[in-house]
């Protein structure tokens, strides 16, 4: 599970966020997820019509690990042309925070990110049996 937080522009207002937000969520059901939800967290006010307070600029997607460079791309490009300040995403106790400037420096933070939270395909992992021979063996 990925939790995202859409920060916007220091001048913006809350329903420019909400909106934001909301068009975020349309782009990324257009992934491979399972599903991506405004982040709900305590209660309406009373007399409010909804049980649950949406917390402004936050979603939560669900999905397998490997979609998450999918999501951080899409992510990455989506603030390029939109007001809005930072995203973040986090899962687990990684974050990672993408600014609307992209640089090398960002790319290398958005790979290790994402390396962290790929699973290896099965042919990438390292063989569990112990090899027959030394290296040094097999150049003599």
């Amino acid at each position: 599970m990925v939790s995202i937080l859409v920060e916007g522009v220091q001048d913006g207002d809350q329903e420019e966020l909400d909106e934001l937000t909301r068009q975020l969520r349309e782009r990324l059901l257009e992934l491979d997820v399972d599903c991506v939800e405004l982040t709900r967290e305590g209660t309406a006010p009373a007399g409010a019509k909804s049980g649950d307070v949406v917390s402004l600029g936050a979603l939560t997607i669900t999905m397998a690990p490997f979609v998450l460079r999918s999501v951080v791309r899409l992510v990455e490009q989506w603030i390029e042309h939109r007001p809005v300040r930072t995203v973040s995403l986090t899962m687990g106790d990684d974050s990672l925070e993408l600014h609307v400037v992209s640089s090398a420096d960002q790319r290398r933070l958005i790979d290790a990110f994402v390396a962290g939270h790929e699973s290896p395909p099965l042919a990438a992992r390292p063989d569990p049996r112990p090899s027959s021979g030394s290296a040094a063996d097999e150049s003599a």
